[in-house]
């Protein structure tokens, strides 16, 4: 891609990711592209060259939503990427566009409906309430990571999933090796090959089910021809890595709340706010710590301003967008009052994350457990000696000690 193609003035190229930022703050080179302009240039550690970078909450949407924007393309290239071995993958979901990703999570649907999720709601609460009885029973202090934060989303997405309970430590294994950059090439693509033959087996067992779980709803659909095997395999561990991300962002929304008494205390004190507050901790607190996954742009698009060129491939960073001021004011402040709170922490256009609603549940079921259950809890050790995970592309804290 040559810049003699690009009108007008041409933003300075800028590297990332930056050295890993401390605890829940945002990236500072994301922290300060966001204030040079709405779309600026990026490189990134992985890949060929440089790419848009989209930072404007209307802009954001814009990209995420127009159909002139593809996933397809990005896999003929050799673009910048978050890292050296993320290598996009022909067919991969994550990859197609419309009509083929739109039939593709077609077939899933259902699992992540209101009426879905709100079905595995009584199982995923009972979950929860023998991981803090556990809690309880073995004292303080404890690492509230390894106890609660860790187990609960991966049983919760296991449940959604159709993974027996016996599978479950197999499954956070590979997951945290696919998510880890500093796993290293070998081990993140050793485990994706387990966990893709796991799904293989699990769901070709399925194809008759009438069960509502995932890997049956995929076994149904590949049983009726609507998709192949490697297409709902593929589907299958993109959903069931992504439903682990909450063990990641929920460490980072309860690291906020203990850092700062008052925000715990007014949910203590009202607890009708706590979804309202949910929803202001997942725009606030930044979900992971690189820009997501490229598009293509397949022709000239003008973006805040800018004339993108057909072929250029663009980034969008979601966390920037949710600390646009022109959209949520003051946003650098936790406010629970904050109403409406339309943040795009689940992304936005046909690739959203599907899981929102399962998230969301998952995050007031933790709130409500450790606020009613433990109301003393608190940082067993001050707020800078909680470590966070370093090389991930989701961040949240190896450990998180508590005390009550």
């Amino acid at each position: 891609m040559a810049e003699e193609t690009l009108a007008g003035s041409v933003p300075t190229v800028r590297n990332r990711p930056a050295p890993e930022p401390t605890g829940i703050d945002v990236d500072p080179v994301l922290d300060e592209l966001m204030r040079e302009g709405p779309v600026t240039r990026i490189r990134l550690p992985g890949g060929e060259g440089w790419a848009w970078l989209v930072t404007r909450y209307e802009d954001v949407r814009a990209v995420a939503d127009d159909p002139r924007f593809g996933r397809e393309a990005v896999t003929d290239r050799q673009e910048t990427r978050p890292a050296p071995h993320v290598v996009p993958s022909r067919g991969a979901v994550a990859f197609r566009d419309p009509p083929g990703h739109t039939r593709l999570r077609s077939s899933v649907a259902p699992a992540f409906t209101a009426k879905g999720v709100e079905r595995i709601r009584d199982k995923a609460r009972a979950l929860l309430d023998e991981l803090v009885d556990d809690l309880l029973r073995a004292g303080p202090p404890a690492d509230l990571t390894a106890a609660v934060l860790g187990p609960f989303p991966i049983a919760v997405i296991c449940e959604l999933m159709g993974v027996p309970g016996a599978d479950r430590q197999d499954m956070h294994t590979w997951t945290r090796q696919i998510l880890s950059c500093a796993q290293g090439e070998q081990d993140g693509e050793r485990a994706k090959d387990e966990m893709y033959g796991y799904f293989a087996d699990l769901i070709g067992v399925r194809l008759d089910s009438a069960a509502e779980d995932v890997a049956s709803l995929l076994g149904g659909a590949v049983g009726r021809g609507e998709v192949s095997l490697e297409e709902a395999v593929g589907l299958a561990v993109l959903l069931q890595i992504g439903g682990e991300a909450v063990t990641h962002h929920s460490g980072r929304m309860l690291y906020l709340l203990m850092t700062r008494p008052d925000l715990l205390e007014r949910l203590r004190a009202e607890p009708e706010i706590r979804p309202r507050a949910v929803d202001e901790l997942l725009r606030y607190v930044p979900h992971r710590n690189a820009v997501g996954l490229p598009r293509i742009a397949l022709e000239d698009v003008e973006i805040g301003g800018v004339r993108i060129r057909a072929g250029d491939p663009v980034h969008v960073s979601y966390p920037a967008a949710n600390r646009d001021p022109d959209v949520f004011p003051d946003p650098r402040t936790v406010d629970f009052d904050r109403a409406p709170d339309a943040h795009v922490a689940f992304g936005s256009g046909p690739h959203h994350c599907p899981g929102g609603l399962l998230a969301r549940l998952e995050s007031q079921l933790l709130v409500d457990a450790l606020l009613e259950r433990i109301p003393g809890m608190r940082l067993a050790v001050p707020p800078d000696e909680v470590p966070f995970r370093s090389g991930a592309v989701v961040r949240g804290p190896e450990t998180l000690p508590v005390m009550w």
